[in-house]
C-alpha cells in the first residue's frame, strides 16, 4: 500500500505539468529567447557553411537580440531532444512538444530531489514536498546533492563528501552557463559548507576551477558561433549589464523586502508553509539542525539578492525545493503525531484542508493564466479566418501581441520547396517596434492584417475583424449581478472546415459554457448570489486592411 501511495504521489508531478501545459500552452515574454531559438534550431538546423549569412537570414535572435545575449546551450539541448519527435510524428504541435520535454525533465529533477529528501528525512517527509514546487532542473539536482543527510549514519562520510563536491560543481557550471545569479547561491552554500567544516578550502578552489572550466568550455564555443561574436560569454555580459551597470533597474524596481513579503509567500502559496511548518522544523530539537542546514544558505541567497533593485520571482525560484523540504519536515512531524493530542489532530486537519485549498486556488490561477495570452489566440484566430485566396499575406504584430504568446512556432513556416510554395499562401510576419518607423504611412501600406493593442496607431484604412479579450483582474459580483464578458456559444468562432485552431477555440468555448453552468448552480445554492470572476477586457484587435490587398 505504501508503494502504491508513493507512486501515485510521484505521478502527480508530471501529471500537473502536462495539465498546465494543456490548459495554458502558450508562452510569456520572459521565455521569448529560448522558445524562438529552439524553434530556429529545429526548423532550420545548424549551419556548417556560410554560417553568418544563414543565421542572419533564418534565426530570430540576430534581428531581435534583446538587451544582452543569452546562451544557446539550453535551446540546443532541448531542440536535440525534441527533434526526433518533431520530424517523425506527423502533425505534432512542436511548441507543446518542446515544452512538454522540458516539463518532463523538470519533473524528473523534482522526483530525484524527492528521493534525496526520502533518504534524508523519510518517505513521509518526501511525500509532503511534492504539491508545492517546480524549480529548474539542474539546480534542483545540485541541491539534492547538497542535502545534508548524505554525511552521517545513513551513508558513509566519503559518499557524502562526493555528493557535496558534485553539487558545487553543478552549481558552478549552471552559474557560468545559464544564470549568473546562481553564483550568489553557490557562494552561500560554499560558505555554509566551510563554516561547518564539511569541505576544505582546497576542495572549494579545486571544485570551483573545475566547474568554471567545464562551463566556459561549453558556453564560449557554442554561443560565439550562434551569436557570431568571438569570444562571447553571455552570462558575463549579462552580469556586467545588470549588476555592474545597474541597467536591470530600467525594467522596474521593488522594495528590498519584496522577496520575503511577496514573492516567496506567493510561490509557496499555502500559508501554513511559513506560518506553521517551517517554524516547527526550526524549533523542534530533532529537526532543527537539518532544517537550518537546508534553510540558512538559501535564505542568505535571497537576502543578498534582495539588494538588487530589479526583482522577479523567477530569479529566486531555485530555493523553492529546499524551502518546501523544510516545510515538509514540519508537516511530517505534525502528521505522524496526529493521534497523540488534540492540538496535533487539529493541526493535521488544517494541513489537509490547506493543501486541498491550495490545490483549488492553483487550479483557479491556472484558469486565469489560460486567459493571459491574447496575442497567441489572436494569431491562431487570424490563421483560421484570413482570406485564403491571397497568394501572400503580410501581418504586423505589435509589442503586446509578441509579449502575450506569439512565437515562431505559431507562425506558418514557408514551404521548403518552390513547387509547394506555389500551392499555399505565403505568410510573412513583421514585429517592427521602432517608433519612427511606425509613424511613416508607407510602413503600413504593405500589410493585410494587424494584431494591435491600440488600433488608432495604425495609419490607413482598417476594419476590426475580431477582438481578443484578456485577463485584467478580479471582480466581485453581488447578488443579482450578471456575469459579463461571457464567451458566446454560437458558431461565430468556428468555420465549417474546422481547422486545429477552430477546434481549440471550440473546446475552450465548451469548457467555458460548462463552467458558467457550475457558476449558476453555486450562486443559486451555495453563495446566495455572491461570486468572484475573472475580469476580461479587450486586449488585442485583429485588423483587416480595407484597401485591395497588396499581396495579390
Amino acid at each position: 500500500m505504501r508503494r502504491l501511495t508513493d507512486a501515485s504521489i510521484a505521478l502527480l508531478v508530471p501529471f500537473l505539468i502536462v495539465l498546465h501545459l494543456y490548459v495554458a500552452p502558450y508562452t510569456k515574454v520572459e521565455e521569448s529567447f529560448n522558445i524562438q531559438a529552439t524553434h530556429d534550431i529545429i526548423t532550420y538546423g545548424v549551419p556548417f557553411r556560410n554560417a553568418n549569412a544563414y543565421l542572419k537570414a533564418h534565426y530570430d535572435h540576430l534581428s531581435f537580440p534583446g538587451s544582452v545575449p543569452r546562451t544557446f546551450l539550453g535551446p540546443l539541448a532541448l531542440a536535440g531532444a525534441s527533434w526526433p519527435f518533431a520530424w517523425l510524428v506527423e502533425g505534432v504541435d512542436k511548441q507543446i512538444l518542446v515544452r512538454a520535454i522540458l516539463g518532463v525533465y523538470n519533473a524528473f529533477s523534482i522526483l530525484v530531489f524527492r528521493n534525496g529528501i526520502a533518504h534524508a528525512f523519510g518517505s513521509d517527509t518526501a511525500n509532503w514536498t511534492l504539491p508545492n514546487f517546480f524549480a529548474f532542473g539542474i539546480s534542483t539536482l545540485a541541491l539534492r546533492s547538497l542535502t545534508p543527510s548524505y554525511v552521517g549514519a545513513m551513508r558513509p562520510p566519503w559518499r557524502g563528501v562526493q555528493e557535496y563536491r558534485k553539487g558545487l560543481v553543478m552549481l558552478t557550471v549552471i552559474g557560468v552557463t545559464f544564470r549568473s545569479e546562481i553564483a550568489i547561491l553557490l557562494g552561500c552554500h560554499t560558505a555554509w559548507l566551510l563554516f561547518n567544516k564539511r569541505l576544505s578550502p582546497t576542495d572549494i578552489v579545486t571544485l570551483g576551477s573545475l566547474g568554471l572550466a567545464i562551463g566556459l568550455s561549453l558556453t564560449v564555443p557554442v554561443d560565439s558561433f550562434f551569436w557570431q561574436k568571438i569570444p562571447l560569454w553571455p552570462e558575463l555580459s549579462g552580469f556586467i549589464f545588470n549588476i555592474l551597470k545597474g541597467r536591470s533597474a530600467e525594467w522596474g524596481t521593488s522594495p528590498v523586502h519584496y522577496y520575503f513579503t511577496s514573492a516567496i509567500p506567493r510561490l509557496l502559496l499555502n500559508p501554513l508553509t511559513w506560518l506553521v511548518c517551517i517554524p516547527i522544523a526550526l524549533t523542534t530539537p530533532a529537526l532543527r539542525n537539518r532544517g537550518f542546514d537546508m534553510l540558512v544558505p538559501n535564505i542568505a541567497f535571497v537576502a543578498m539578492y534582495s539588494l538588487q533593485p530589479h526583482k522577479e520571482w523567477r530569479f529566486i525560484i531555485y530555493v523553492l525545493p529546499s524551502l518546501t523540504a523544510v516545510a515538509a519536515m514540519g508537516a511530517s512531524w505534525i502528521w505522524s503525531r496526529r493521534t497523540k493530542s488534540f492540538l496535533y489532530r487539529v493541526s493535521a486537519m488544517g494541513l489537509v484542508a490547506s493543501t486541498l485549498g491550495t490545490f483549488a486556488v492553483s487550479l483557479g490561477m491556472l484558469a486565469v493564466s489560460s486567459s493571459n495570452y491574447p496575442g497567441a489566440e489572436a494569431l491562431n484566430y487570424l490563421h483560421a479566418h484570413a482570406d485564403g485566396s491571397q497568394n501572400v499575406i503580410n501581418v504586423h504584430m505589435d509589442t503586446l501581441s509578441c509579449m502575450t504568446g506569439v512565437t515562431r512556432f505559431l507562425q506558418i513556416t514557408p514551404p521548403q520547396n518552390s513547387s509547394a510554395s506555389n500551392r499555399h499562401t505565403l505568410w510573412l510576419y513583421d514585429k517592427a517596434e521602432n517608433e519612427t518607423q511606425l509613424l511613416h504611412p508607407g510602413f503600413w501600406d504593405k500589410f493585410d492584417y494587424l494584431l494591435a493593442e491600440r488600433p488608432e496607431k495604425a495609419i490607413g484604412g482598417w476594419e476590426i475583424l475580431h477582438t481578443i479579450d484578456g485577463f485584467t483582474g478580479v471582480q466581485l459580483l453581488r447578488p443579482g449581478a450578471t456575469s459579463r464578458h461571457r464567451m458566446s456559444s454560437g458558431s461565430s468562432l468556428t468555420k465549417p472546415d474546422q481547422s486545429i485552431e477552430d477546434l481549440w477555440l471550440g473546446v475552450k468555448n465548451n469548457v467555458y459554457q460548462s463552467w458558467l453552468k457550475v457558476e449558476d448552480v453555486m450562486r443559486e445554492r451555495v453563495t446566495r448570489g455572491w461570486w468572484v470572476q475573472a475580469k476580461m477586457e479587450p486586449r488585442i484587435r485583429i485588423l483587416r486592411s480595407t484597401k485591395e490587398s497588396v499581396s495579390n
